[in-house]
């Protein structure tokens, strides 16, 4: 396998997972990303979420989305770890736990907790995860660009390809070539597309059943004096994290605006209400950021992992929807596989 060619399109997380164990099998791996790989400029998932590295309320997902995270989130530590020790860039990978209030099916979550072998108590009328972790997306994203960068792949960042039409699928079924908008024509012995939202208008014209749409997240950063809660907290579709340098994130929303990046007064007051019902204490706290992403929206949070029905050296790794984190270091291993 050593010396064969694979272009991955897409520099989030997903992407830049699946080129770190392509490189490590002895791919050689060209990276392209739309804008600037570990850079808030695009609108990618990879900044949209807080890092939580568990499926929020797994009882009610179907076993594939719960298995890829569990198993992601078992890689991550280990994960993290390399990336520090080769690129001195830590990920802030912690076990900070989570706490979840109401309202939850407790009887469903404590069931679910004990057939999974996750650690899991009830305090009072909320349920405590002692074992979940937290990555700090920005940092994780710079040490894999690092990492890479060191280990020689390719990246072509500020890169747009074009969308895929059938022209370019050879008579035996196989992608030859895919231009850029620049007009760059890149080969390559496999392709594999981690594009997350901007997937589906890349290959819309050979795979008109793949079915994911962009969903904005807005998200609000706080920063304190003093920590006022050292492990995460969700409360009906909204959480709270804190990172160890005194940063608090909370979010996020779950819009259907098409590739609309903005963000909203009207959500950032919404917002801003849902923490502090959370956590009295932000009542006068100042927001000091406020930001969207685009999260690669799917149908029950399952992702696309596999190879395309038709092109036998295009393969997908999209469509995770809310755990593309989560689930990166699993669904890479996964995709990997398949490709050899």
């Amino acid at each position: 396998m050593s010396g064969r060619h694979a272009v991955v399109v897409g520099g989030g997380i997903v992407g830049c997972t699946t080129a770190m164990l392509l490189r490590q099998q002895g791919w050689q791996v060209t990276v392209v990303e739309r804008n600037i790989i570990a850079t808030q400029t695009s609108g990618e998932s990879s900044w949209a979420g807080a890092g939580i590295v568990f499926p929020l309320l797994p009882w009610f997902y179907q076993e594939a989305v719960n298995q890829l995270a569990l198993e992601g989130a078992k890689l991550y530590p280990a994960l993290a770890d390399e990336l520090y020790q080769e690129t001195g860039i830590d990920p802030e990978c912690l076990r900070s736990g989570m706490l979840i209030q109401p309202p939850f099916d407790a009887q469903a979550a404590l069931a679910w907790c004990a057939a999974n072998n996750v650690q899991a108590s009830l305090q009072g009328q909320d349920l405590w995860l002692p074992d979940v972790l937290q990555v700090r997306n920005p940092r994780l994203l710079q040490a894999l660009k690092a990492w890479l960068i060191k280990r020689g792949v390719t990246l072509k960042e500020q890169t747009q390809l074009l969308p895929l039409p059938e022209a370019e699928i050879g008579e035996q079924g196989t992608l030859k070539r895919w231009q850029t908008k620049a007009g760059e024509t890149l080969e390559a012995d496999i392709f594999i597309v981690t594009s997350g939202a901007w997937s589906f208008d890349l290959l819309k014209q050979t795979a008109l059943s793949l079915e994911i749409k962009p969903m904005r997240g807005q998200m609000l950063l706080y920063q304190l004096d003093k920590p006022i809660t050292n492990h995460m907290i969700y409360r009906n579709g909204f959480y709270m994290v804190p990172r160890k340098d005194g940063y608090l994130l909370a979010g996020s929303t779950l819009e259907d605006v098409g590739f609309d990046t903005s963000v909203t007064e009207d959500m950032r007051v919404e917002m801003q209400a849902k923490a502090e019902a959370i956590l009295p204490q932000l009542k006068d706290a100042p927001v000091i950021k406020h930001w969207s992403g685009l999260r690669p929206g799917t149908p029950h949070n399952i992702p696309t992992i596999g190879q395309h029905p038709h092109i036998s050296n295009l393969f997908l790794n999209t469509g995770h929807f809310r755990y593309g984190v989560t689930m990166a270091p699993a669904s890479a291993r996964k995709l990997v596989s398949l490709v050899a």
